[in-house]
């Protein structure tokens, strides 16, 4: 599985963007997609992951209420759209696959790194 990530930028304190990622490949084999971010200097955060049979999704506490994951069967894009955007979501954001269980028993909490395949990320920058 290859993944693409697109969509990142410079935007001002509130505004939005909408992330996307393409998967190419073995695409049957992903039953779950995440966003996970890693700012400057800090470790990787898990953002959302979403479960591909029924469209359950997570997400961080950091984010809930900003961020909604969502995605497009067809095309095989998962996107993330961003708003009331904060400093604090600077970050190099990622993909990643996986299966559906890695979605349903650790996207309660997203401190588990997905183990299927990863995109290159795409970088996020917000201005106050």
């Amino acid at each position: 599985v290859q993944l693409q990530a697109s969509g990142g930028g410079l935007v001002k304190e509130g505004g939005s963007l909408r992330l996307s990622c393409v998967a190419s490949g073995s695409v049957l084999s992903i039953t779950s997609m995440s966003w996970f971010r890693q700012a400057p200097g800090k470790g990787l955060e898990g953002v959302s992951c979403i479960i591909s049979s029924d469209d359950s999704a997570y997400y961080a506490d950091s984010v809930k209420g900003r961020f909604t994951i969502s995605r497009d069967n067809v095309n095989n894009i998962v996107y993330l759209q961003m708003n009331s955007l904060k400093p604090g979501d600077t970050a190099v954001y990622y993909c990643a696959a996986d299966r559906e269980e890695y979605c349903s028993h650790y996207g309660t909490n997203l401190r588990q790194p997905p183990f299927g395949s990863w995109g290159q990320g795409t970088k996020v920058t917000v201005s106050s």
